[in-house]
């Protein structure tokens, strides 16, 4: 076990100076807000509440979402049926709460942007209107280290099509030796192969890297080549600041479960440009919730459509997944994305100068880009030898340190900005010290 007057190394430090101590100087000046969450606690180690590094994963539970949510269901105690219209938060319009300050995260206008369903759920309804293959023009540009339900997705569009997937999907790979897509990489293929791309559908945040692509120079080189420019932003939304509309960004979805911290299986949330906005050249499925509020308890077989992102919805939302997303979303308003981001670089900084003195002489390597405007709160590194589950597994019960794992050789940690301390990455860098053996002690 690392002891307090130890360095991240394990090696004896002076007991007026040691990075835990700095650790707890720098918690002091730059506090986050980590009195709004539960923190599990540790299950092993010597301190109290675990260093909950996996926020990228599953975010933690807000203190608020309780009472919040026991609220909506009192309602429906005492309402019953008219809980639709006389609970004081209504649940016929009760999206609506959630779509101002979803947009104000994603930078959108409300029009823009609904929260429903799942994440790729959303992708394929969205790939309903936007992946439209013709002549040529059939390609769907991933990133080679896509979220595979992602890649699923996307080859099943190019089966639903009548496509080879095989051939269809062109899956953008890192330059030999490197573990980061370069985003100039991005924008050269789109020139030179642009006119047979239908759809550019890319991860803003790498789930596994933890890199971040610069989204408005690859949505502005996929659309000046005549393609359809999505994202799904499930590591993004939360963790970095977006600016959709003015990105001129074609769609998006993400999933509020990771950094939005609104619960696991949290309902999810899209964007689609006002452009495409009231045009009834795009394709869409519908169901009850796609015709207009005012029309629709009519009762009519036609839907009438709203020139909103609420034409793509398509069933009644569930009120009780929605209540964790709306109380989730007024802590970012009240926190705001621009402080987040700030104190992100911050903590993430610290991590990657502590994990810096581990790797040196470990079969340790952080495979996430160094620039802090390349990546969000993550850092992912790649093990040497042995499993990384087994690890994360190590760094739980020996250390009470919750990281996150991708097999075979991956460990991410995220030092997400609301809730994550620079203790907590001390004790992560620390632990990692201790359970992974110097290459020549």
């Amino acid at each position: 076990m690392v002891g307090p007057h130890r360095d991240v190394t394990g090696e004896r430090d002076t007991p007026v100076h040691t990075p835990e101590r700095e650790a707890h100087r720098l918690d002091e000046a730059d506090p986050g807000h980590r009195h709004l969450f539960h923190v599990p606690p540790a299950d092993g180690g010597d301190h109290p509440e675990s260093a909950y590094l996996a926020g990228n994963s599953l975010g933690l539970q807000p203190r608020a979402t309780r009472d919040e949510l026991l609220a909506d269901l009192d309602a429906w105690a005492r309402l019953g049926v008219e809980g639709h219209v006389e609970a004081a938060r209504a649940w016929l319009p009760y999206h609506e709460l959630l779509t101002a300050p979803a947009a104000r995260l994603v930078g959108a206008r409300p029009a823009e942007t609904v929260v429903m369903n799942s994440l790729t759920v959303n992708l394929h309804l969205l790939m309903v209107s936007f992946y439209r293959p013709a002549g040529a023009r059939t390609r769907i540009v991933i990133e080679d280290a896509a979220f595979p339900s992602d890649s699923y997705a996307v080859r099943s569009q190019a089966r639903f099509h009548g496509l080879d997937p095989d051939e269809t999907v062109v899956r953008l790979r890192p330059r030999d030796g490197e573990d980061a897509l370069r985003t100039e990489d991005v924008t050269a293929y789109l020139a030179a192969e642009g006119d047979r791309v239908a759809l550019v559908l890319l991860g803003g945040v790498n789930y596994l890297t933890g890199e971040l692509l610069d989204i408005p120079a690859i949505t502005a080189a996929g659309r000046a080549a005549g393609a359809v420019v999505g994202w799904d932003l499930a590591h993004a939304v939360g963790n970095v600041p977006l600016a959709l509309h003015d990105w001129d960004v074609d769609f998006a979805a993400w999933c509020s479960y990771k950094y939005l911290n609104a619960g696991p299986g949290a309902l999810a949330g899209v964007f689609v440009h006002e452009r495409h906005l009231g045009d009834e050249t795009v394709p869409r499925f519908e169901g009850w919730w796609s015709t207009a509020a005012a029309t629709r308890f009519e009762m009519t077989p036609v839907s009438r459509p709203p020139a909103t992102v609420e034409a793509w919805q398509i069933s009644n939302p569930p009120i009780f997944a929605m209540g964790p997303v709306r109380t989730s979303l007024e802590v970012f308003d009240a926190v705001g994305m621009t402080a987040l981001r700030a104190r992100s670089q911050r903590l993430t900084g610290w991590l990657e100068s502590l994990l810096d003195e581990v790797v040196v002489d470990r079969p340790l390597r952080v495979v996430t880009p160094r620039d802090p405007a390349r990546r969000g709160c993550q850092l992912s590194v790649r093990i040497g030898h042995g499993s990384a589950a087994e690890l994360t597994k190590r760094l739980r019960h020996e250390h009470g340190v919750i990281a996150d794992a991708r097999e075979p050789d991956v460990i991410r940690f995220a030092p997400v900005p609301l809730y994550s301390t620079y203790l907590d990455c001390w004790r992560a860098a620390a632990a990692l010290a201790a359970t992974v053996g110097q290459v020549n002690p």
